[in-house]
């Protein structure tokens, strides 16, 4: 069962019945999740961000956006429209599959992981991951890799509580720290 169908005849009725809800669509969901990769001092090296190019478009199956600076940052020598990041936005069925992906096989490749921290839910119930190494993805070659660089994934709820966002969260199988 892919987690769409998981949420749909499992997660919702539990939601449901946890915070006394009459309609399906007062329960909360996931409506987006968003990829991201900062260039920081490598900006200006084109091989390096056609890199980070690819690997956000292997990892999530779309292309990225490429994000430019809003200000200019002297003591970052950052200007503005300089293009400092990618970003990749996911909702849908391709959302669905990249969060069976993450929960199912990337959260487990990672080294010495413990588990999620609560901490990373908001106040707004929305949830933000960062990874050190894209490598523990599957569509990433070890053999294949330049350059090992950080991601950052956002899950982005339509809940404005964070105990809905937890149990959400929770309930589609995130592995969260004991404690």
């Amino acid at each position: 069962m892919n987690l769409r169908d998981k949420y749909k005849k499992q997660i919702l009725p539990e939601l449901k019945k946890q915070f006394g809800y009459k309609n399906d669509l007062q329960a909360p969901k996931i409506t987006k999740v968003v990829i991201n990769a900062g260039f920081g001092r490598m900006a200006k090296e084109k091989n390096y961000v056609d890199n980070v190019v690819n690997g956000l478009t292997m990892i999530s199956g779309q292309k990225p956006v490429l994000n430019k600076a809003k200000k200019s940052i002297s003591s970052f020598k950052v200007r503005e429209g300089m293009i400092i990041g990618a970003s990749v936005t996911l909702r849908g069925k391709r959302m669905y599959d990249f969060l069976e992906k993450l929960i199912n096989i990337s959260f487990p490749r990672i080294r010495d992981f413990r588990g999620i921290s609560d901490k990373s839910v908001d106040r707004q119930g929305n949830m933000t991951v960062g990874f050190r190494e894209h490598l523990s993805f599957p569509e990433i070659k070890a053999d294949d890799v330049e350059n090992i660089y950080g991601l950052e994934i956002c899950l982005a709820t339509n809940t404005k509580d964070r105990a809905k966002g937890l149990a959400l969260f929770t309930l589609m199988g995130f592995p969260f720290k004991k404690s």
